[in-house]
């Protein structure tokens, strides 16, 4: 088995790390699904004025995550719900029920999707790919407001 081919570092960079800025900021959730925060992220990252560096999202929650995905066809979010729901059914005789029949299929989704993302800062902006766009997801069935933590850090 071949594996691929890597080019050389292109653009390097190293300096101080001169600023850091954190927030934070709520989302109401209608319910189980993605919402986009790729916006406000974005003007986190413009008003702490950091250059170049890393922004930290963090999910205060264990039944909603974050994700990195396809922000064109929104075909995509609901074909990653559906292949959710198949991972982690609901009533599939989970031990742990007392907040309800949404709430371990939840947590295992959060598992295995993540509470934490970390997006590279280029020029001022998230170094983010044409499609790619930032998503709360909400594994819960009813409305919930679940809190995002921000912090950057670079020059």
């Amino acid at each position: 088995m071949q594996g691929g081919r890597i080019s050389p570092l292109e653009g390097f960079s190293a300096g101080e790390v001169r600023r850091q800025a954190s927030a934070r900021f709520a989302v109401a959730t209608p319910g189980q699904g993605f919402t986009d925060i790729t916006a406000t992220v974005a003007g986190f990252v413009e008003r702490s004025g950091i250059g170049q560096g890393l922004v930290t999202v963090f999910c205060r929650h264990t039944s909603a995550s974050l994700t990195i995905q396809e922000n064109a066809d929104p075909d995509v979010r609901t074909d990653l719900m559906t292949a959710l729901d198949s991972l982690a059914p609901r009533h599939a005789g989970y031990v742990h029920g007392i907040e309800g029949p949404d709430d371990m299929p939840a947590h295992i989704r959060t598992m295995v999707t993540d509470t934490g993302l970390s997006i590279p800062v280029v020029g001022g902006r998230l170094g983010l790919g044409t499609w790619q766009g930032l998503y709360l997801i909400e594994h819960r069935d009813r409305p919930h407001r679940r809190e995002i933590l921000l912090h950057a850090i670079g020059a």
